[in-house]
């Protein structure tokens, strides 16, 4: 079964002083089941990288590869988003319209989201949405 990925995911993939449960459960999955993304993420996961490279977290080299790997992965940009219902999203839960927009997409695609982020794995439990 397809699920979304939020960035806070690949982003603990990442780098090496991060580790969680959640995100290798992601991983594992990824490897056999398509991960299903807004078009936002595309923009989002380079700017972590980039920000973290300006912290010496890594270097341009490190951002290649992990890019090239990522691109080896199961990984479709959605491109129609319901922008109604990613602004009530946003505005019932107090989340960014970023935050709302995975969760947006999970609940039309009625499929599972991994997230690190509290406070949209929060909204996506009063929605309904199950979390990997």
């Amino acid at each position: 079964m397809p699920f979304v990925l939020d960035t806070s995911i690949p982003a603990c993939w990442a780098f090496q002083d991060e580790q969680d449960a959640r995100a290798d459960a992601a991983y594992v999955r990824i490897k056999t089941e398509e991960a299903v993304v807004p078009s936002l993420w595309w923009f989002e996961i380079r700017n972590i990288l980039v920000v973290n490279e300006r912290r010496k977290r890594i270097t341009e080299s490190d951002t290649g590869i992990f890019l090239r790997d990522l691109a080896g992965l199961r990984i479709r940009l959605d491109r129609d988003p319901d922008e109604g219902a990613v602004l009530r999203l946003a505005r019932t839960h107090r989340l960014s319209v970023y935050e709302a927009s995975y969760l947006e997409l999970a609940l039309r695609e009625s499929i599972p989201l991994a997230t690190l982020d509290g406070e949209l794995a929060a909204a996506a439990g009063r929605e309904g949405t199950n979390l990997i």
